[in-house]
C-alpha cells in the first residue's frame, strides 16, 4: 500500500536518509526507530507529503505523492493521511468541536458534526465536545490530536514521538490506542520514536541507526 523507491534526502549535500526499497502493506503497522538526528521525523514528513525528498518516490496505493501539485498534495493529504505531531497544534481559544470542524474545512471535505461526535466518543472525549482546548489536560489534548488525525478516515496514520513525555503506563496506553484506532479505521499506522519501551508493540520495524 505504501512503497518507497530509491529515497534519498539530505541538507547541504549531507545525506540523512537513504532507503533503496521498502513496502508497507495495507493495515500493516511500522515503527521507525532511531536516536535524535537519525532522520525519523524527516522520514515521517516525507511519507506525509510535507517534505520533498532529493530523490526517489513515495507511493500510497497508486498515487506518487511528489508528482502532485501543491494544491493537489494538500487535498490528498487532508483526505488520506492523518498526522499526530509531538505538539498538539490546536487553537486553545476554540472548542474541541470547532478545532475539528476547521480540520474538516481545510481538508476540503464537508463538515460533519456526526463524524466528530463519533470519533470523540471512541476516544472517550464525547463530553468534551464543547470544552475549550485550554481547559483540557495534556492527555486530553493529545487524544484530540488523535481524533483530528482520524477524522477523515485516513489510509495512513503518522505519529511523531507520541510517547516522548509520558510515563511507562501512559506510553503503552497511547501506543495501544493508536493501534486500535488505526485498525478500527482500516489504516496503516507508522510511528517515529526513539522510545525503546514500546518497540515490542510492532512486528515491523525500521531502525535508522542501522542505515
Amino acid at each position: 500500500m505504501i512503497t518507497i523507491e530509491n529515497l534519498n534526502f539530505g541538507y547541504s549535500e549531507k545525506r540523512i536518509l537513504s532507503i533503496s526499497h521498502m513496502e508497507i502493506k495495507e493495515k500493516q503497522h511500522l515503527m521507525i526507530l532511531g536516536k535524535s538526528g537519525s532522520g525519523k521525523t524527516t522520514l515521517l514528513h516525507i511519507l506525509g507529503g510535507l517534505l520533498k525528498p532529493a530523490q526517489g518516490k513515495v507511493l500510497i496505493d497508486d498515487t506518487d505523492l511528489y508528482q502532485l501539485s501543491g494544491s493537489a498534495m494538500d487535498k490528498y493529504r487532508g483526505q488520506n493521511i492523518g498526522l499526530v505531531f509531538q505538539k498538539a497544534h490546536l487553537i486553545s481559544a476554540l472548542t474541541v468541536k470547532d478545532n475539528l470542524l476547521l480540520a474538516q474545512y481545510f481538508s476540503g471535505i464537508p463538515q460533519d458534526k456526526g463524524r466528530i461526535k463519533e470519533v470523540l466518543d471512541t476516544l472517550n472525549l464525547g463530553e468534551k465536545l464543547n470544552s475549550k482546548v485550554r481547559q483540557l489536560s495534556q492527555g486530553e489534548q493529545q487524544r484530540v490530536t488523535i481524533a483530528r488525525a482520524l477524522l477523515n478516515k485516513p489510509r495512513v496514520l503518522l505519529a511523531d514521538e507520541p510517547t516522548a513525555s509520558l510515563d511507562d503506563d501512559n506510553a503503552n496506553s497511547v501506543i495501544q490506542l493508536l493501534k486500535e484506532q488505526a485498525e478500527n479505521n482500516n489504516a496503516s499506522l507508522i510511528i517515529a520514536t526513539h522510545d525503546q519501551r514500546v518497540k515490542d508493540a510492532f512486528d515491523l520495524q525500521l531502525n535508522l541507526n542501522e542505515q
